[in-house]
């Protein structure tokens, strides 16, 4: 009886083991995958990520109702909140300025990145 308890025990264990899906960029791909800075332009990489996570309240039509005044449709807006230093607080969750997006949960790094590269490299209107 003790012996079948045993061995009942390391086929389960095995079998636990077995079953974990070890492969790291399979469990923290969004961690593990490259991030790609090296051609960020705000037609190509700003404009998509602004699309997919800000636009729905900072357009130019809902910005006055829902985004406190704020517009992110167009390259002059955008490059005043960049500039300002808004942007970038807002999207890192820094300390003094309202997290965005709002309820959303903070935007991949991977994003986060992109928008301080086009920054950096001076906000150009590419």
């Amino acid at each position: 009886m003790r012996q079948t308890l045993k061995t009942l025990l390391i086929l389960i264990v095995v079998f636990i083991t077995g079953c974990y899906y070890d492969n790291e960029e399979k469990l923290y791909s969004e961690v593990s995958t490259n991030c790609d800075l090296s051609n960020v332009t705000f037609v190509l990489t700003v404009t998509p990520i602004l699309q997919a996570s800000c636009l729905s309240c900072h357009s130019n039509s809902k910005a006055g109702s829902s985004g406190g005044g704020v517009k992110l449709q167009n390259y002059a807006d955008v490059q005043v909140q960049a500039k300002n230093g808004k942007l970038m607080g807002v999207v890192k969750h820094a300390s003094g300025f309202q997290e965005m997006p709002q309820g959303g949960g903070k935007l991949p790094d991977c994003e986060i990145s992109k928008l301080q590269k086009w920054i950096d490299s001076g906000t150009l209107n590419n």
